[in-house]
């Protein structure tokens, strides 16, 4: 598959009655918007917001996060299987609108929901703080149930990009790049002398909305399978879970994978990139060793000489993570995981809850039980009403002068385990 992905720069967002992108900026009409979203009855209201990146603003609590893409030239549209017909995407020209995002807000769970500070310490831990984003605050209408409002309101997030990203169509990209992976085959013998690398996408599966959507299927009723890189780069694989903020994959780090675009920046130099398997985490035993078995099972099909694993979430699915690199190395297949870890606020705990010897080259994206004091900012977009009962959040700590204190655990993207975050570790 060939993926031509045309990047439009987004410097500026205006709230207008115009409809366009001209020099950068984008002009949205909040009244279409709103009319799009409410079509959905489950909704009661939604209003639109305008968040910067340096200035005063917390947004809380935040659902997820979608870069406005759109596909061009083609019958096919973003997000097949969920908000258009299911085609397979991830050839043709895709037009994405960099710079900014659309960001839902509202209470769905009430503790699995996140925090984005455009300034301040806080800030520096989310890469979402550095885009426009454009906030979807959203209220169910009485009585609806958890679950429904997630659907509404992960469906208003997916409709609004796809109409945004719509107004990029015709318009000239500031670069064009090309991604490319041949039918199997063929991709071996292109470079037969260079290591031949996979990647193992796990992704949160486990219910009570601790789900994501492949194609606008369910994962977790999924086996393991194959896809081309460029089919997650366009939309593919949509976020539809209310896991902890600080390692959730929002649809926005679906669609920019950073494990897949460093995998293609050596793909051809460094190694032979074959292929990505995407895998669930579930909940009971017999399917994690179903999903492990198959995943070891393709990863020696497609005769790989290494793998690189990504989980999401923790806890449980620790378990799946070490399923899955144990039985790959046992293929003899090199493996790398990628993670994030819980050692308590001293960092002295074991940091993941499952282990094996075979697990030796380890990534880790943060600590998340580090705690850190968000001041006060100026400008609240949703509420302050759970702060003290999201993930990483306790009794106390929404404090009397507006700051915050919590685990790094409730910011949205804080120890992502994609690597798409500024948290690391070393050894010293």
């Amino acid at each position: 598959m060939k993926l031509e992905l045309g990047t439009i720069e987004i410097k500026k967002v205006v709230l207008s009655q115009k409809e366009k992108i001209e020099k950068g900026i984008l002009f949205i009409d909040p009244a279409k918007i709103k009319e799009l979203v409410l079509s959905d009855d489950r909704l009661k209201s939604c209003e639109i917001e305008i968040a910067i990146p340096g200035e005063s603003i917390r947004i809380t609590p935040v659902k997820d996060v979608i870069e406005p893409r759109c596909k061009v030239d083609s019958s096919m549209g973003i997000f097949p299987g969920v908000i258009n017909k299911v085609d397979i995407v991830g050839s043709g020209r895709t037009h994405a609108l960099k710079g900014c995002g659309v960001m839902t807000v509202g209470k769905i769970v009430g503790f699995q929901e996140g925090i984005v500070d455009m300034q301040g310490p806080g800030s520096e831990l989310t890469p979402f703080s550095q885009l426009i984003e454009i906030c979807l605050v959203l209220k169910p209408q009485d009585g609806l149930s958890p679950h429904l409002y997630e659907e509404a309101v992960r469906f208003a997030g997916l409709k609004v990009a796809d109409y945004i990203g719509k107004f990029g169509e015709n318009v000239e990209p500031d670069k064009i790049d090309i991604f490319e992976t041949l039918p199997l085959l063929e991709q071996i013998q292109q470079y037969p002398k260079l290591p031949k690398v996979g990647y193992v996408y796990m992704l949160q599966t486990q219910g009570l909305l601790h789900d994501t959507y492949v194609y606008g299927t369910d994962a977790k009723h999924i086996v393991p399978t194959i896809l081309y890189p460029t089919e997650v780069m366009d939309g593919a694989i949509i976020s539809g879970n209310c896991v902890s903020a600080c390692d959730k994959n929002t649809t926005y780090h679906h669609l920019n994978n950073p494990v897949i675009a460093d995998l293609y920046k050596k793909h051809g130099k460094e190694l032979n990139f074959l292929g990505v398997i995407v895998t669930n985490e579930t909940v009971y035993l017999q399917d994690k060793h179903r999903s492990s078995d198959f995943v070891a099972k393709l990863s020696e099909y497609l005769g790989l000489d290494g793998v690189i694993i990504s989980q999401e979430g923790f806890g449980n699915p620790d378990t799946d993570l070490i399923m899955n690199c144990k039985k790959v190395e046992e293929k003899g297949i090199k493996t790398v995981i990628v993670t994030d870890e819980y050692a308590g606020r001293d960092g002295a705990s074991q940091s993941l809850a499952d282990a094996d010897k075979l697990a030796t080259a380890v990534v880790t994206g943060g600590n998340a039980n580090e705690t850190i004091r968000l001041p006060k900012m100026e400008r609240l977009i949703g509420q302050l009403d759970d702060v003290d009962v999201i993930a990483g959040g306790f009794d106390g700590s929404l404090k009397e002068d507006g700051s915050i204190e919590v685990e790094i655990q409730a910011i949205t993207g804080a120890t992502n385990e994609l690597g798409f975050n500024k948290m690391s570790a070393k050894g010293i």
